[in-house]
């Protein structure tokens, strides 16, 4: 009789359920490019992303213990961090306008953003299909 290892590996549904996020994620930033919004709006309030991150926390338990879970993390960061810096260069904006800069600061910000939220997304969609987490030891 073979003893099992304390680390089987995630369950099928589960690595399923990451890839899913990815693609939703991925959906979104399709989305953005081909229509009149843009990458980082598309990914933070388009109904793709939306599923994406409901799914992350439902789902989130269950990958503890596994490579899943750094995936999960990275998946939510990615959202939630989006949304703070967005917020952050719309403000800035906003309080620049008055001495001009402020659309330039939109501008660059918001295009720096959907480049870094579509990077994390390639990132970890390719770490998860060689079944790597994202962080490596």
């Amino acid at each position: 009789m073979t003893e099992l290892s304390p680390y089987e590996g995630p369950k099928k549904s589960l690595l399923f359920t990451t890839q899913l996020v990815y693609i939703l994620h991925g959906l979104s930033i399709v989305i953005g490019l081909m229509t009149g919004g843009t990458i980082l709006s598309a990914f933070l309030f388009g109904w793709p992303s939306i599923a994406a991150v409901v799914l992350n926390y439902i789902m989130a338990p269950d990958a503890r213990g596994t490579f899943l879970e750094s995936h999960f993390s990275w998946q939510i960061r990615t959202f939630w961090y989006g949304m703070v810096w967005t917020v952050l260069v719309a403000l800035a904006g906003f309080f620049l306008t008055v001495i001009v800069v402020g659309p330039i600061i939109w501008f660059v910000g918001f295009i720096v953003l959907g480049i870094w939220v579509a990077y994390r997304i390639a990132i970890g969609w390719v770490r998860l299909r060689q079944y790597r987490p994202i962080y490596s030891d």
